[in-house]
């Protein structure tokens, strides 16, 4: 299966809880920290409810 690489791209100051939770949730927790995922629809979902902060690259 594919592997997805997420940076955290924006700042989560000001953003709602929801967002901030599903970030955490994706394992980043600093601006430019990096983390490797499955692709799978369940990361899918939470990459398109953040993907305004994210930077997402196929590995």
């Amino acid at each position: 299966m594919a592997k997805l690489e997420l940076t955290l791209k924006r700042s989560l100051i000001g953003r709602p809880g929801d967002q901030r939770e599903t970030v955490k949730a994706l394992g980043l927790r600093k601006t430019h920290s990096v983390v490797v995922k499955e692709d799978n629809p369940a990361i899918r979902g939470m990459i398109n409810k953040v993907s305004h902060l994210l930077d997402v690259k196929e590995v």
